[in-house]
């Protein structure tokens, strides 16, 4: 039972493989072309021969019909071929030259009922009728009103062999008393045949290399992509660390590439999420573990009476309630592709507005932050890149010593504007430096590890980069960003 279905898959898997659609590409237009183009030749190359050869027959009979007597013709009687009378005699004599200076095989005439007068060839007594007459009585019609003609069609002698006849009309003072006619051989049918016989051949050897041709290009482009479809499925399974390899044709090594670069960025993607994920975990499993702690105290001592410490114990839930609130905040805010709202924003109020944003945790940890930025116009997502900004200079100030200072500047040159967040702190050690910028690498006990990546994020997702340069006393993070276009009212009068 379950064959047939299997073998009708694999019959529909053949017929749609590229094989089978580049051979019927290549062979039905080719076979098509040959089966029209040679029925079209062989017809008209067979329509001139025949209408010459039957010009060539008409001639002859018109050039033999003014060697003919029609009052001597027509004392011809029936007996006389029998006899030899000289009249007939002299008429055999004549049509037998003809038929032997032209190579025709038959030359005969015939009076106005049709009637056999001479038969050269044909040997049809005096006075029968020639039977063979009948297919050509239209021919005949305008011979006795005075035209030369050839037959229509082409009949099979007792040979085997295909002929034409042409006739014309035997001319007595004036009147047409009869006419003769011609039969010659279309021997050149057997050359076009033979012609038509070498096209079918050359077609179907010039259909064999094309079918060739046309498996062997398939072949060729089966493979890669083929290898293609291999890695692409090796994708779609969860392998997504082994390489799509590259392919030496143009258009499917493009193919690859981009296969390829969507594999990394799936990787990567997947590695930052299950990153994320385990960092999330981490992160959350510290605040569930103190509220789980605190809200037990709570309870023994609300249960003992102890009303008096009920308050900090509260506090202490509330604080890891909105440390866990925050993890997932910066999780989220770091997930989340949003699409870049981009407007003309003017980086002076940029930077002093993220200032603003972290005055009151300066001011709370005695640090202070100055600012000194140039005019420019930046084309960008505001609030994205506030937060991102915000991010930096939070992290300045909380590196910054007691009644330290950090200085947030910015300076366009060659089409980008580079701002600067600088803190006086203890700096980066250099093994920290390269995984600053990982989710959820951190070295605050409080921190989630989110910022630096998330202002990373931002800057790239505007065209920009986020680096960092570290020594004790003097860190730096220098954020570039693309020069926008500068709207009219903006640009200062001369």
């Amino acid at each position: 039972m379950p064959s047939g279905p299997r073998n009708n898959s694999r019959w529909r898997d053949a017929l749609g493989s590229l094989s089978a659609r580049l051979l019927v590409a290549f062979l039905v237009p080719t076979l098509l072309f040959v089966a029209v183009a040679g029925t079209a030749v062989y017809q008209l190359a067979r329509a001139i021969l025949e209408e010459e050869l039957g010009t060539s027959l008409s001639a002859i009979a018109a050039a033999t019909a003014t060697q003919v007597h029609g009052e001597r013709l027509l004392t011809i009687e029936p007996g006389d071929d029998v006899t030899g009378t000289r009249t007939w005699r002299n008429f055999v004599r004549l049509f037998e030259s003809v038929a032997e200076a032209s190579g025709v095989r038959r030359v005969y005439a015939v009076d106005t009922q049709g009637r056999v007068r001479v038969d050269v060839g044909g040997r049809l007594p005096v006075g029968t009728e020639m039977p063979e007459l009948a297919r050509d009585r239209l021919e005949l019609t305008r011979v006795f009103s005075g035209e030369r003609v050839a037959s229509q069609v082409l009949f099979t002698g007792s040979d085997g062999r295909l002929y034409k006849t042409g006739y014309a009309p035997i001319r007595y003072e004036g009147r047409v008393v009869g006419a003769v006619g011609v039969e010659g051989s279309a021997a050149f049918f057997e050359s076009l045949q033979q012609l038509s016989r070498t096209f079918v051949t050359l077609g179907v050897v010039a259909l064999g290399a094309l079918a060739f041709i046309a498996v062997v290009t398939a072949r060729g482009l089966a493979r890669p992509l083929r290898r293609l479809m291999t890695s692409a499925l090796r994708i779609g399974r969860g392998d997504l660390t082994t390489p799509v390899p590259p392919e030496p044709t143009l258009e499917i090594g493009v193919l690859a590439r981009e296969l390829e670069e969507m594999r990394g960025a799936l990787e990567s993607r997947d590695r930052q999420l299950k990153m994320m994920l385990a960092g999330v975990a981490h992160e959350v499993r510290n605040p569930i573990g103190g509220i789980a702690l605190f809200s037990g105290i709570l309870k023994e001592d609300l249960q003992a009476g102890a009303h008096d410490e009920a308050g900090a114990h509260v506090e202490r839930i509330q604080r890891e309630v909105a440390y866990l609130q925050r993890i997932v905040e910066d999780f989220l805010a770091f997930a989340r592709e949003q699409p870049l709202a981009r407007a003309p924003v003017e980086a002076p109020s940029l930077l002093s507005i993220a200032c603003e944003l972290m005055a009151a945790e300066a001011s709370a940890r005695n640090v202070a932050v100055d600012i000194d930025a140039a005019p420019a116009v930046l084309e960008a997502d505001g609030s994205l890149l506030t937060a991102a900004l915000v991010n930096l200079v939070k992290n300045a100030v909380q590196a910054s010593p007691q009644g330290g200072r950090v200085q947030v500047s910015g300076a366009a040159h060659g089409g980008q504007y580079t701002i600067q967040v600088r803190d006086a702190g203890p700096g980066v050690p250099a093994p920290e430096r390269e995984r600053i910028f990982e989710p959820f690498f951190t070295t605050r006990e409080k921190g989630t590890g989110l910022g630096l990546p998330l202002a990373r994020k931002i800057a790239l997702a505007h065209g920009g980069m986020l680096s960092l340069t570290s020594a004790p006393g003097d860190t730096r993070f220098i954020l570039t960003l693309p020069l926008g276009v500068v709207p009219p009212d903006l640009i200062p009068p001369r």
